[in-house]
């Protein structure tokens, strides 16, 4: 049993990520903003709770005391805001906040050191994606996930932390945000409502959430280190996503394809090939 303590366990995978590393048998300290434990949805039994209303602004000090007695360090916080997270000057913040706690993790002599990047860290597209594919960010926020792996991984070198770096390709499933893809197609479809679309054409790695959050807590005790592609290593088109929801509630009549431009920055195909140790 170890003493894990994990960022962002309230959000949309931080939660599947406490959810999990409870499941087997850890004692969990979660960084949180007041009031959010609930959220959650787990057992209080062994869950310590530290609350801040900004891990990002708090000092290598604070995080020093946080981390007293850590084994593992599970770091899934970042500021997503829907709409505007991608291009976002938080990202900055979110990238030096995260040092200061990976300072204290090497001060502390935490065992192990586990960070959640992207898989817009890779050069795109790309239909094959292994973690030895080519990198480059486009985008504030892939620029500073991808920073701040660089930084860990050099900082973590000559420790005695062991460094693992879990990249999430595209998740989907419980607590997800409703303007995006799945819950819009369910909110729009089962009313009866027209979804207007792209062409459809695109190809994507989608994976639930919840078993993302299963493959990340695995890390804890499978010793793994180095980038960990957390995928599905399937590729499917955003119009048989959107058909086989459609079929759930016999409306594929509803679905517009081509009547939304694509998004100039939207890769035509994410799919990921997984590297994660069996434990």
């Amino acid at each position: 049993m170890k003493q894990v303590l994990i960022t962002g366990a309230s959000g949309f995978v931080g939660r599947q990520i406490a959810r999990s590393v409870q499941a087997r048998g850890h004692r969990l300290t979660l960084v949180l903003r007041p009031g959010r434990f609930t959220d959650i949805g787990i057992s209080d039994d062994q869950v310590r709770i530290i609350e801040t209303d900004d891990l990002f602004a708090e000092s290598t000090a604070w995080w020093l005391e946080a981390l007293a007695g850590i084994d593992t360090v599970i770091h899934a916080a970042w500021s997503v805001v829907p709409g505007r997270y991608l291009d976002s000057l938080d990202n900055i913040d979110c990238l030096v906040g995260s040092l200061r706690l990976a300072e204290a993790a090497r001060r502390n002599g935490v065992a192990r050191f586990i960070g959640v990047g992207t898989c817009f860290e890779y050069r795109l597209p790309n239909e094959r994606i292994t973690v030895e594919a080519p990198l480059g960010p486009v985008t504030l926020y892939s620029t500073a996930k991808l920073g701040l792996y660089e930084q860990l991984e050099i900082r973590f070198k000559a420790t005695a932390t062991s460094f693992a770096w879990a990249r999430l390709f595209y998740l989907f499933g419980e607590g997800e945000h409703p303007t995006r893809l799945f819950p819009t197609l369910h909110r729009k479809l089962s009313s009866g409502e027209p979804m207007q679309l792209s062409s459809g054409d695109k190809l994507r790695d989608f994976l639930d959430v919840r078993e993302a959050g299963r493959m990340i807590a695995s890390l804890v005790e499978n010793g793994q280190e180095g980038p960990v592609n957390i995928c599905s290593g399937q590729g499917v088109t955003l119009r048989e996503v959107a058909e086989t929801i459609a079929d759930r509630y016999g409306r594929r009549d509803l679905l517009a394809f081509g009547s939304q431009p694509a998004h100039p920055r939207d890769p035509m195909a994410v799919v990921g090939i997984s590297n994660l140790a069996s434990t």
